[in-house]
This record gives C-alpha cells, sequence and structure tokens, in this order.
C-alpha cells in the first residue's frame, strides 16, 4: 500500500496535484492533513477534488466532513482522537513506538502507521527513533505486518527495503512535495 499525506499548509494547484497522484496506479490513498487549517479551507480543497476520487481520501481533522463527502477513511490524531459518532468507513492511527504499535494492533484499524522509521524530510531533527534490528524483531513478533505503514524519512526509492522490513507499505509526505 502506498499513501501519500498532503503538505501541512496549501499550496496553488495543490487539488491538481493530488488528483495526478489518485491517477497513478500505485498510489492507494491520499491523507488530507492540514493541522492549521480551518474546516472551510479543507472543505474548499475537497471540493475541488472530482468525487470519484472520494474514495481514496482520508482526512486528519473535520472528520465530519469525511462522513459529508463520504470519503475512505480518517485519520485518529491528538486533536482528533475518535472516530465520529456513526463513522463506518476505515480507521487509521499514527503510532510512534514499537509497545504503542503491539498496544494499538488489539483495535480494529484499517492500517497504523510506524514512525520515524528514516531520519525526516519535512520534520527537522526528527531522527529516525529504530534500529534495523529492532524494526526486524518487531516484524519476527508479527508486531509490524501487512496492516502497518512505514512513515518518517520514506522516499520513493526506499519502498522496496520498507516491504524487505515488513511494512505493508509506507506513508510518504517530503518526497511527494519536494
Amino acid at each position: 500500500m502506498l499513501i501519500i499525506i498532503t503538505l501541512p499548509t496549501f499550496f496553488v494547484a495543490e487539488n491538481t496535484a493530488i488528483k495526478k497522484y489518485l491517477e497513478r496506479p500505485d498510489i492507494d490513498f491520499i491523507h488530507i492533513r492540514k493541522p492549521n487549517a480551518t474546516k472551510a479551507e479543507v472543505e474548499r480543497l475537497l471540493q475541488k477534488i472530482p468525487s470519484q476520487y472520494y474514495n481514496r481520501l482520508v482526512l486528519h481533522d473535520y472528520h465530519e466532513l469525511a462522513q459529508q463527502y463520504h470519503l475512505h477513511g480518517v485519520h485518529l490524531n491528538s486533536r482528533n482522537p475518535k472516530p465520529p459518532k456513526g463513522w463506518l468507513g476505515a480507521v487509521s492511527i499514527s503510532c510512534h513506538s514499537i509497545a504503542e504499535l503491539a498496544e494499538r494492533r488489539k483495535e480494529p484499524f484499517a492500517y497504523m502507521s510506524l514512525s520515524p522509521i528514516f531520519d525526516s524530510i519535512s520534520k527537522q531533527g526528527y531522527r529516525a527513533a529504530f534500529t534495523t534490528a529492532e524494526l526486524r524483531e518487531a516484524h519476527e513478533q508479527g508486531i509490524i505486518d501487512e496492516r502497518v505503514m512505514a512513515l518518517g524519512g520514506v522516499t520513493f526509492d526506499k519502498l522496496s527495503e520498507i516491504q524487505q522490513m515488513g511494512f505493508g507499505g509506507a506513508m510518504i509526505l517530503g518526497d511527494a512535495w519536494k
């Protein structure tokens, strides 16, 4: 699985860039992550994306828009720790330790991310948090599997390495928008 995460800020013709990624057969989902945006700004972006792609969009904020526009999913975070009442779509979550990931596996998330796997491209000073041996051991224990996406410093050219580590896919932010 390959997921692109939007930049936290808006940019000109972002909807066109999102559409181009969604036209690619190797991109499964786009996560719209705009932590400082208003609901109206996020909704404006959604309205500029052709509705045929809504089933491949996931929101990090304003989850009620995911219900309203029948999007694929919502992503839980500290700002939005629970899906909206009555939500029936996919739910994903970010984890920042192997222990947290092991605990969250018990919950019915469509997928989970683990980060940072590599030094971050988009966040200065955000270093890889795990050794190769720790990741290998987590995979051998069944903690890292097809439901776990690698996040943090992931680039398109590291996708085969991610797969060899046992991840089910990757989430790319910085490399997607440079």
